[in-house]
């Protein structure tokens, strides 16, 4: 851990790129770890818009926990920690394929978030704006949101499997992993596209990839460095660079 120290105080634009694996601490399933949401039940039919358009009561009876109760989670001490880095101008920006919005609530504020967020929700038919709060409100008395104008179906604003990602969003992120000298990912398999593409336009830009999850990736191979532990190595950084994380442990 020494050498991402090393790596970390000499880069100068380190990205930053996320997964499900960072939010489990705060108490939120990841997908293919040993507790993830595969074990539980199918997660490609919950967040699959042909699936969803044909019943979306599933997406909203499995998606509870993961979506509408998110007020009741915190940010933990890697969001805390990368908040702190990118406040220091250590870190440029953070890449994330979550849609907990965690990192904001920890004080980021250049988070690119690669499927979208269900901060916002959409009606399919007429277009109207919903927040997180207002379908949370509907969800405890009816199984499925629909528009309060038209009637039509309520979609959170999140990339489902089957719909492209937002063109802005994915060129901003490809901008910033291009100029990344260094790019760390913490808690993704790396196996959902495109951004497990994206270490490549850092490696190709001569920077240095570095890994941090629990589970093997496809590109451990390209790795510089590769952890398992995502709070020793959180913890091993704060404590050298004096990032106090005490408080959120």
């Amino acid at each position: 851990m020494q050498e991402l120290l090393t790596l970390l105080q000499n880069s100068k634009y380190c990205v930053i790129l996320t997964g499900a694996g960072i939010s489990t601490l705060s108490g939120i399933p990841d997908f293919r770890g040993k507790d993830g949401i595969y074990n539980k039940f199918d997660a490609d039919l919950i967040f699959s818009i042909d699936y969803f358009n044909k019943d979306p009561s599933y997406f909203y009876t499995h998606s509870r926990e993961l979506i509408y109760e998110l007020d009741k989670k915190e940010p933990n001490i890697i969001h805390r920690a990368l908040a702190e880095l990118e406040r220091r101008g250590v870190v440029k920006a953070v890449i994330t394929q979550n849609i907990d919005m965690l990192h904001q609530r920890a004080g980021s504020e250049n988070v690119i978030e690669l499927h979208g967020s269900p901060k916002k929700h959409t009606c399919l038919a007429c277009g109207k704006k919903y927040s997180i709060e207002d379908v949370a409100g509907i969800l405890e008395n009816e199984e499925i949101p629909m528009c309060k104008e038209c009637g039509g179906l309520i979609k959170p604003d999140v990339v489902f499997y089957g719909e492209l990602l937002e063109h802005d969003v994915i060129e901003k992120a490809i901008e910033e992993s291009s100029r990344a000298d260094l790019i760390i990912v913490l808690g993704s398999s790396l196996v959902v596209q495109p951004a497990a593409t994206l270490p490549f336009y850092t490696l190709d830009n001569g920077g240095d990839l570095v890994i941090v999850n629990n589970m093997p990736t496809p590109l451990d191979g390209y790795a510089r460095n590769k952890y398992d532990d995502l709070v020793e190595v959180i913890s091993y950084l704060a404590e050298k660079m004096d990032i106090d994380i005490s408080e959120h442990i």
